[in-house]
C-alpha cells in the first residue's frame, strides 16, 4: 500500500490548492521522482498546466498531459483528468474528488484538501478508503502562514 499524506489548507481557495500542488510536484521532480497528477476536469488541468510554468520565478517543472506510459521516459510529470498510467510511479497528487485507479501503482499519494465543504467531505471519504485498504494516512493541517 502506498504512503498517503493529506495536506489540509485552512481556506477554500482553489488557486492555493494548485500552488501547493506545484510546490509538492517541484519537490518530487527535483528528487528525481516520476509524478502523476490526477485532476477533476479539463479546466483544472489547464489551470495547473499554466501554473506549473509560472508559479515560481526560478521554477521549472517539465510536464505534459498524460497519453501513455512511454512518456515517463522523457517527461517526469504527467497530468490527466481521464487517462491513467498502467505502470508504477513514485508520487500521485490527487486533486480530484475520488480515488483514481492509478493510486494502487503509486509509491506515495498526496491529497490536497481545502475548506470547501464538498471537497472536505470527499476528502474524508478518500481518507476512509485508504485506511480501509490498510494505509494509515498522515494529515498535515497547514496554517495560513504555511500556505502558498
Amino acid at each position: 500500500m502506498p504512503r498517503v499524506e493529506f495536506y489540509v489548507l485552512p481556506d477554500a481557495d482553489d488557486r492555493a490548492r494548485l500552488k501547493l500542488a506545484c510546490r509538492l510536484t517541484e519537490r518530487a521532480y527535483l528528487a528525481g521522482q516520476r509524478v502523476f497528477i490526477a485532476l477533476e476536469d479539463t479546466a483544472q488541468l489547464r489551470a495547473l498546466d499554466d501554473m506549473l510554468w509560472t508559479f515560481g520565478e526560478r521554477s521549472f517543472v517539465p510536464h505534459e498531459q498524460f497519453r501513455d506510459d512511454q512518456q515517463w521516459q522523457q517527461t517526469p510529470v504527467l497530468l490527466s483528468c481521464a487517462e491513467q498510467p498502467q505502470q508504477s510511479f513514485d508520487l500521485m497528487l490527487n486533486l480530484g474528488i475520488t480515488v483514481p485507479g492509478a493510486a494502487a501503482l503509486a509509491t506515495q499519494i498526496a491529497e490536497i484538501i481545502d475548506a470547501d465543504e464538498t471537497r472536505r467531505r470527499a476528502g474524508r471519504t478518500r481518507f476512509r478508503h485508504y485506511r480501509d485498504q490498510g494505509s494509515m494516512p498522515k494529515t498535515h493541517n497547514l496554517t495560513a502562514d504555511q500556505t502558498p
